[in-house]
């Protein structure tokens, strides 16, 4: 009897022995389970975080400005609100640098090998001179231009439809045409027009050359002055004063960083002066059919998107501005003795 109680006992603890690895099996299958479980719930919480902010990188974007004058502002201004509306925000996925030059070549050196050092993702150049400088800085990091008016003549892109190198952007160039027909309906009798632009600046180059052929295929007489600083300005114009009925200003960035002075020289004389753009008219100028320099801005925040996205610049065809107007200067007016025409009026954007 004894025997057969041990033998029982002996039975009775091989099965609670057997129970509580039972107990500690599903313990560990339910432990492996929920950890499974959360692994799984990870993974598709970062598949949603990664589908949201692309590839979760930040990029570093550079952006030089030429000169401090209100279209290359509003070109600004309009590029990075351009990257935000395609999602690329500061703060958030981007980090932006940003840099004016004042009209200085050693400032745009400086500024081209801070970019160059700190590994740009994306340069924006605002303006000929400042792609120019960027251009010959890098041919590796991306660089998208606004403000610029002829990629090719500035030897930037190897042609408008397919650049082929690391740049591409958008063009501000006039429709000098129409600002002539424009001077001509505001001021039917002009005879002689003149013009005053910085000689360094191939943007101004190309647009002096469009106007001069326009204006004497019809009949018009075209004096020109060059100037190389701000501090020409003055002398350049007065040295027109007299002989001139008009004055034509193209996108000079010398020139419409210091409007006040030209139009302090034309007011006085009684001279209008069409420009190339409608913060030129809004700093004191009499009118223009022109571009729209924060949507210009817009346009090629877009096209960074679209690079940071993984378009190559190679490929990307330069692209036109898209919204022209006319924009007219009722109190120069006023001062000139001049009446706009009812045509003229019509849909203009007027400054008071």
């Amino acid at each position: 009897m004894h025997a057969s109680v041990q033998i029982q006992r002996e039975k009775v603890g091989f099965l609670m022995r057997l129970s509580n690895v039972s107990k500690r099996c599903k313990l560990l299958a339910l432990a492996a389970a929920a950890v499974l479980s959360l692994g799984l719930m990870a993974g598709c919480g970062s598949g949603d975080q990664s589908a949201s902010s692309g590839s979760g990188k930040n990029y570093k974007i550079g952006i030089v400005q030429l000169v401090e004058h209100n279209a290359l502002d509003a070109a600004n201004k309009g590029f990075v609100d351009g990257l935000k509306e395609r999602g690329f925000e500061e703060g958030k996925n981007i980090t932006i640098d940003r840099q004016n030059a004042q009209a200085d070549q050693s400032n745009l050196q400086n500024i081209a090998q801070r970019f160059v050092s700190a590994k740009m993702d994306l340069i924006c150049a605002i303006a000929t001179p400042a792609a120019q400088t960027m251009a010959n800085a890098t041919h590796d990091i991306p660089i998208v231009g606004t403000a610029i008016t002829d990629y090719e003549g500035a030897k930037l892109v190897a042609s408008y439809e397919e650049p082929k190198g690391n740049v591409t952007g958008t063009s501000d160039m006039n429709p000098v045409k129409e600002q002539i027909d424009l001077l001509l309906k505001i001021k039917p009798d002009a005879k002689t027009i003149g013009t005053v632009y910085c000689s360094s600046e191939v943007n101004s180059e190309v647009q002096v050359k469009a106007m001069k052929e326009y204006a004497e295929s019809k009949g018009l007489t075209v004096k020109v002055a060059t100037i190389s600083t701000v501090n020409d300005i003055q002398q350049a114009a007065q040295s027109l004063v007299g002989s001139v009925d008009a004055f034509y200003e193209p996108t000079d960035n010398i020139i419409a960083s210091a409007m006040p002075t030209l139009i302090d020289i034309t007011n006085a004389a009684k001279i209008p002066v069409i420009c190339g753009e409608p913060n030129m008219v809004k700093a004191g100028g009499l009118a223009t059919y022109g571009i729209d320099y924060y949507k210009l801005g817009v346009q090629t925040g877009h096209m960074a998107a679209d690079i940071l996205e993984g378009k190559k610049p190679s490929s990307m065809p330069i692209e036109m501005a898209k919204d022209l107007k006319v924009t007219v200067n009722k109190a120069n007016a006023a001062l000139l003795g001049i009446t706009f025409p009812e045509d003229v009026l019509k849909d203009a954007d007027v400054v008071e």
